[in-house]
């Protein structure tokens, strides 16, 4: 079946196309009534979209089940599954083997991997989670990284229900931190952080007196 013939049956099926002469979506794709698609996006695989769904300028997505109500903005997805009304993007990457819940946000140059992430937790942005399990309404700070390779292998790290993870935290898997725990902006956490627990792992700061810059030095 031609592009233009895909796209006429999704229309008469309500879908709606800000621009049809640049939407490209394969003939297996399944796309529920009132979900608008905007220009220069490639929908392809068995990828099933629910209804009234947004799906954003210059996305990609191959092979992910989509919720309704869900709204991608510039982002690529793969081999996944979001749940209704998340947001995603923009410039998000969503790679194989993830399973988003409801009401989710993955922000701006957030990548996910082989991650499970659970209702209404928070990537808002420059955060890294792979293979990972993420419980319920916990929010990344910007800058975090799940550290889940040591060179040779791939190691899971279980963040539990409540938590809060401040900015710039290093979670260097195996690790669990527990429900309602907090981590501290700036730390690199090594070991397990029970519940109800704050976390800080960083050097105590020094201020050194008197200190000098670097000259140049003439050649």
């Amino acid at each position: 079946m031609n592009r233009k013939k895909i796209i006429k049956n999704l229309k008469k099926s309500g879908v709606i196309f800000v621009d049809e002469t640049n939407a490209y979506i394969d003939e297996t794709v399944v796309i529920g009534a009132g979900t608008v698609i905007e220009p220069n996006v490639k929908i392809t695989g068995k990828t099933v979209i629910g209804k009234n769904c947004v799906i954003g300028f210059c996305t990609d997505i191959t092979d992910c089940e989509i919720a309704d109500n869900v709204s991608i903005k510039h982002s690529v997805l793969t081999e996944s599954k979001i749940g209704s009304e998340t947001t995603v993007g923009p410039f998000c990457y969503v790679r194989p083997k993830c399973v988003v819940g409801k009401k989710v946000k993955l922000g701006d140059f957030v990548e996910i991997k082989n991650a499970k992430i659970d209702d209404g937790t928070k990537l808002s942005h420059l955060t890294y989670v792979g293979d990972a399990d993420v419980g319920k309404n916990i929010n990344f700070g910007c800058g975090t990284v799940v550290v889940n390779y040591d060179g040779k292998n791939k190691h899971r790290t279980v963040i539990e229900d409540g938590a809060f993870i401040g900015c710039n935290t290093n979670l260097v898997a195996p690790v669990r931190v527990g429900e309602n725990a907090f981590t501290a902006a700036g730390s690199t956490i090594t070991e397990d952080v029970p519940a109800d627990n704050l976390a800080i792992a960083r050097a105590r700061q020094v201020n050194k007196a008197g200190w000098e810059r670097p000259k140049k030095i003439e050649k």
